[in-house]
């Protein structure tokens, strides 16, 4: 008998990550030019590390054997990981996020500004000052808006990529 995804892999999934001490954010299975994907996201509130990964991915795979993939995957979710149950919006409440609309709304089907929540069904944020809702069937993806501080990343990399020295750790530029 095969399994189908969420009668089965999910739940299933679902309660090993929790065993395990991790969030199982989605799960999909999708077919891509190569075959067949399983693709699990895991993640805790630390931060998801290899190790963790690879625990999941060893306890899940004997789990899985009748259902129909070619590959399986265990990935982070990463900074940029997209909000979608009601705790992900919690969690990102007053943080910059991108909301991607099916249809356009005034000409526009992306807007940036701050999430104030999942109220009533709908997504607000708060874009220029003025608040905007959007119905949460509306709506495509809500991912936060990842800003990188170059001066940060090149201290951090202590001078790895400077440009004015004609060499990158140790190779010509």
């Amino acid at each position: 008998m095969k399994h189908t995804l969420s009668g089965y892999v999910e739940p299933t999934a679902q309660k090993l990550a929790a065993s395990l001490g991790l969030e199982l954010v989605d799960v999909e299975l999708v077919k891509e030019n190569t075959g067949r994907f399983l693709r699990f996201f895991v993640d805790q509130s630390s931060g998801v590390d290899l190790d963790a990964l690879e625990r999941f991915h060893r306890s899940v795979l004997p789990l899985m054997e009748d259902v129909e993939y070619d590959y399986m995957e265990v990935c982070s979710p990463g900074a940029d990981r997209p909000l979608k149950k009601p705790a992900d919006f919690e969690r990102a409440k007053g943080q910059l996020v991108e909301v991607r609309l099916y249809k356009a709304l005034d000409g526009r089907k992306s807007f940036t500004g701050v999430l104030e929540g999942l109220i009533d069904g709908d997504v607000v944020i708060t874009e220029d000052g003025r608040q905007i809702r959007f119905p949460k069937k509306s709506v495509s993806l809500v991912a936060p808006v990842i800003e990188l501080d170059e001066e940060a990343i090149d201290a951090a990399l202590d001078g790895v990529f400077d440009e004015d020295e004609g060499q990158q750790d140790g190779f010509e530029a």
